[in-house]
């Protein structure tokens, strides 16, 4: 089956972020865990992965609105990833109704900043972004035209 899905990438934090998006969207791992860096086979020539290294995430995914899929990892500089947080992307959410808009929302602002707090909006949506605790954007758009 085809789907579209969001990746994200983390400093370490990948398994708190996750839970957290599993208490707001409530719904369960694929494979029903994630996947660490001490499930991948040991890779010829490379250096061992420190123990640290070992307990991050390598790898989850997490079914949020409409099929789609939130994934993510840890990325390890001592395996060669380099973080660089930006602006240039929000996942939004067009969720089915106004309610569903605020308990999203106020879910995920929790411990966050609120960008623009949800309102009617002269486009004719139920609008708000936030940045989360986690450093990741969103936008909520419940559309109230249709």
């Amino acid at each position: 089956m085809a789907y579209v899905s969001t990746y994200l990438n983390f400093n370490g934090n990948t398994e708190a972020a996750f839970l957290f998006y599993q208490s707001v969207f409530k719904t369960e791992f694929v494979t029903g865990r994630m996947m660490r860096f001490s499930d991948m086979p040991p890779m010829e020539g490379a250096p061992p992965a420190s123990e640290e290294t070992k307990n991050m995430v390598m790898h989850v995914s997490l079914p949020i609105l409409n099929g789609h899929m939130l994934q993510g990892t840890d990325a390890p500089e001592s395996l060669g990833f380099q973080l660089v947080s930006g602006n240039n992307v929000y996942i939004s959410l067009s969720p089915d109704s106004q309610e569903e808009a605020d308990q999203l929302f106020n879910a995920l602002a929790e411990g966050g900043k609120i960008e623009m707090p949800l309102q009617q909006t002269f486009w004719g949506a139920y609008f708000g972004s936030l940045t989360d605790q986690f450093g990741i954007r969103w936008m909520v758009n419940y559309n109230t035209q249709y």
